[in-house]
C-alpha cells in the first residue's frame, strides 16, 4: 500500500517549509526540563502515548518503528498510517507518520519531544493535511475543528505523562 501523498515524506520532522496545497499545523507544549523529563516523554511518544492518551486504540500495539503500518481507531473511525521516520538523538525523540488509503485525511504528522539548549523540554506536533475522504471534504471546517481538538488531546496526554 502506498502513502496517499507524494510530497515531502518526512517534512514534518524538519523546520523547513511544509508542502503547499495543505493545511499546516504546528503546536507545542512545554513539559519541563532535564534529561529525565526528556527521556521519559520520548519513551512515552515512541510507545504511542500521545495517541493512547487521547483515547485512540493503536493496532498493532508495538512500539513505534520506521516502516510499520498501524491502524488508529477512534469510535467507529478507522485511521490507517505508516511510520515514515523515527528520530532519536540528544535533542529530539519522536516520529512521523503518513496517511494510507482509508485515512480521513491525506498528509503527514510528526510527534517529537525536543530538548533546547537551555535544557527545557517540549512536545511538538507538526502536520500538513487535506481532506482524504468524502466526509472530510464535505465536513470541511468541522473536520479541521476535530483535528484541532485531537491535537490538543495529544498535547495534553504527553504533558500528563
Amino acid at each position: 500500500m502506498r502513502l496517499t501523498y507524494p510530497e515531502a515524506t518526512g517534512a514534518t520532522l524538519t523546520d523547513g517549509e511544509l508542502p503547499s496545497g495543505y493545511a499546516h499545523l504546528d503546536r507545542r507544549v512545554r513539559l519541563g526540563s532535564g534529561t529525565e523529563c526528556f527521556e521519559r516523554a520520548g519513551a512515552a511518544v515512541l510507545a504511542w502515548g500521545a495517541q493512547r492518551g487521547a483515547g485512540l486504540r493503536v493496532t498493532p500495539g508495538d512500539d513505534v518503528r520506521a516502516g510499520a503500518d498501524v491502524v488508529l481507531r477512534l469510535l467507529w473511525l478507522r485511521i490507517p498510517c505508516r511510520v515514515v521516520a523515527v528520530v532519536r538523538d540528544s535533542s529530539r525523540i519522536g516520529f512521523a507518520y503518513g496517511t494510507l488509503p482509508g485515512h480521513p485525511e491525506c498528509g503527514e504528522e510528526a510527534f517529537v519531544v525536543t530538548r533546547d539548549a537551555d535544557d527545557s523540554v517540549w512536545f511538538r506536533i507538526r502536520a500538513f493535511s487535506r481532506a482524504g475522504r468524502w466526509y472530510t471534504r464535505v465536513g470541511g471546517p468541522v473536520a479541521r475543528a476535530v483535528q484541532g481538538w485531537v491535537t490538543g488531546r495529544y498535547l495534553r496526554a504527553v504533558a500528563r505523562l
